[in-house]
């Protein structure tokens, strides 16, 4: 009996073994082929990720922008004036007799524009030269008076007061004389003024006068100016720069002038003067631009463009214009990172170069920038970028 129950006893033992080996070993296993799984499902995930990465990734073709110059050229609008520009008035009263300019007339100093005839300065000078002669003989009998006097004084025929009033009266004739010859000079250069003369050498720009008109002397008075003369072998252009700008004019700084008339024809000038102040309504400079006008394309009143050429702070990158999107966001710039992924950059543009454009803030020069962008490009989109062929 006692065989009996020892073999019970290690049956039993051997089954409660065996369930617990079962039980210890069934998760293990199970955990074993849960791992597996997952590592192969990690691993075809990967596989498929990067299979539909590589389906998905936009061909581009990319390229690096260019270093623009070093200078900033600053473009301001202006208007051409006459170096020199005079009101050419007549200085007698009278009436045109002739003209001998029109407008367009290129003229010297001293040429003769036109002839007055002022009947009354003649008359008045004639009179002054009778005035003249009538003073000269009263003072040469005062003389022969005078001297016959101090020949009687000394045989006491006539008075010492008679003498004395005729010394007197030859120092009056004196100063009648001088007189006389002091109003037939003035008259004189009166009746010169009767020729109206170029006051420097330039060109006839306007003409208010005809024959027959009747003209006042000076300025006073409407209707008075005939003649509008204009020196145009250099022409003087006066530029408002702004401010921020001030300190980088200068006397003697060449400038170019491009002409609205004629575009792309360029004309050289130099800075001349400025008035040393900023101006506290506009916060600009006066800047003052003498251009030489030899041939005399340059005419007054043209409107024109100076272009500055200013040291810049930034030196900007130039990029094709077909490079940069307009979007509701600003320009920006696609370019490919180093993950090959798309990044659209904010730009801030500066000229337009008509095929290109100047970027000052965005992007730098090793960026991959992409050429001719699609609108649908969108940030973190794949790309591969194309070999040039």
């Amino acid at each position: 009996m006692a065989d009996i129950s020892n073999l019970n006893l290690d049956k039993s033992a051997k089954s409660v073994r065996r369930k617990l080996l079962v039980f210890l070993i069934l998760p293990a296993a199970l955990c074993v082929g849960g791992l597996v799984t997952l590592f192969a499902r990690t691993h075809s995930d990967k596989v498929l990720a990067a299979e539909t990465q590589g389906a998905a990734a936009e061909p581009v073709a990319v390229f690096n922008a260019a270093l623009g110059n070093a200078t900033e050229e600053l473009v301001m609008p202006a208007m051409l004036q006459a170096y020199d520009e005079s009101p050419v008035y007549a200085r007698v009263n009278g009436y045109v007799a002739k003209w001998f300019t029109d407008i367009g007339t290129h003229v010297r100093a001293g040429q003769v524009l036109a002839m007055i005839d002022a009947p009354q300065v003649d008359q008045q000078l004639a009179q002054a030269h009778a005035s003249l002669n009538q003073a000269r003989a009263n003072l040469s009998l005062a003389n022969v008076t005078t001297q016959r006097y101090q020949e009687l004084i000394g045989s006491n025929s006539v008075s010492q007061q008679e003498l004395d009033n005729n010394v007197q009266n030859q120092t009056v004739q004196k100063a009648n004389v001088q007189s006389a010859m002091a109003q037939v000079v003035w008259l004189e250069q009166e009746r010169q003024y009767e020729k109206i003369v170029a006051p420097f050498d330039g060109v006839i720009t306007e003409r208010h006068t005809d024959i027959g008109d009747l003209v006042n002397a000076g300025n006073g008075g409407a209707g008075t100016e005939l003649f509008r003369v204009s020196r145009i072998s250099t022409v003087r252009i006066f530029v408002a720069v702004p401010e921020a700008y001030s300190e980088q004019i200068s006397d003697g700084m060449k400038v170019n002038v491009e002409l609205t008339a004629l575009p792309g024809d360029f004309f050289s000038g130099r800075v001349t003067r400025t008035d040393d102040a900023i101006n506290p309504q506009s916060r600009t400079l006066l800047v003052e631009v003498d251009v030489l006008n030899p041939g005399g394309k340059l005419m007054p009143g043209s409107y024109a463009q100076v272009h500055f050429s200013l040291a810049s702070t930034v030196r900007p990158l130039i990029v094709p214009s077909g490079s940069i999107l307009f979007q509701a966001a600003g320009p920006q710039v696609a370019v490919v990172n180093s993950r090959n992924q798309i990044e659209l950059r904010k730009v801030m543009l500066g000229k337009d170069l008509g095929t290109s454009m100047e970027v000052t803030s965005g992007i730098k020069p090793q960026d991959k920038i992409v050429a001719n962008p699609p609108d649908d490009l969108v940030d973190g989109m794949p790309a591969s970028i194309e070999k040039p062929n």
